[in-house]
């Protein structure tokens, strides 16, 4: 397997509601016409899902496969830990993380996988870079080879209403947000650096979320409790072509021999190695 064939991979992320906390960037302005209405059913409108969300989602699924295989996850936070509550940094190193950038031996050091992944310490720059998801409702404009999306944009607005008889519901306030709905997709990710322990933790990250998908801390967006950030998630298979990438989300075509035998040889052959180089990595230790 040569190592351009794990550079770059894909992510198929399938949402009934997603809502993602610092928005959604839309081309309505192209599609409207002047006539552009929040709560119209019939509108075509576009957008952008950013990767920050996406980013932070990823990196809880990686932190927990490492902390399940008895390793420790860099720390998130500060590098000075000057948090606003007494004791967070504490129960955050006893929950199963080392004090960020502890497990950098010297300046040329990788550090530990989560650091080496995503960076962060000393304007270190990380080896996995995040794309945001472009989506559209019209599935024929979907280019999944790069990373797009089908999916169907919404304003969304919710009254907060006074409890008080007297008052007959009266509104006290509205909350108005950006969802997008039936999203089916990829999200393409492309490593600076091609590491075997860099897919194994992916790959296993990826299906820690999918199995807790319901799970408050791995939900991903900014309404967990709505069943907003609800997510169907799956690796595809490295090793696929383009044109089998595409019939993966061809909704009238199903797995040819070719893919099933690509299938079976990543899973048999290469998967393997490439957890026996994560074991590795976390055994090393921070």
């Amino acid at each position: 397997m040569k190592e351009s064939d794990f550079r770059d991979v894909f992510v198929r992320i399938r949402s009934d509601l997603l809502i993602i906390d610092d928005s959604i960037m839309t081309d309505r302005h192209h599609a409207s016409n002047g006539n552009y209405e929040d709560d119209d059913p019939q509108n075509q409108i576009g957008g952008i899902i950013p990767a920050f969300s996406l980013s932070g989602w990823l990196r809880h699924g990686m932190e927990k496969v490492m902390q399940e295989r008895g390793g420790t996850a860099c720390h998130p936070g500060e590098s000075n830990a000057n948090f606003r509550k007494d004791g967070v940094y504490s129960r955050d190193l006893d929950a199963g993380y080392h004090s960020k950038g502890d497990c950098i031996d010297d300046e040329d050091g990788d550090g530990c996988v989560i650091l080496d992944l995503f960076g962060g310490f000393g304007n270190r720059p990380g080896k996995v870079m995040r794309r945001p998801i472009k989506f559209s409702p019209v599935r024929s404009s979907v280019d999944y080879t790069r990373g797009q999306a089908e999916g169907h944009y919404r304003r969304l607005n919710r009254n907060i209403v006074s409890r008080n008889r007297e008052d007959n519901r009266e509104p006290l306030r509205n909350v108005e947000v950006d969802a997008v709905a039936n999203l089916d997709g990829c999200w393409h990710l492309s490593f600076r650096e091609a590491k075997p322990e860099f897919v194994a933790l992916l790959a296993e990250a990826i299906d820690y979320l999918n199995t807790h998908q319901t799970d408050f801390m791995h939900q991903l967006g900014g309404a967990r409790n709505f069943g907003g950030g609800i997510v169907d998630c799956e690796l595809v298979n490295p090793l696929y072509e383009e044109h089998e990438l595409r019939r993966v989300f061809d909704r009238g075509k199903g797995k040819t021999q070719k893919m099933e035998e690509k299938d079976e040889t990543w899973e048999n052959n290469h998967f393997h190695e490439f957890e026996a180089a994560l074991a590795e990595r976390v055994k090393e230790g921070p």
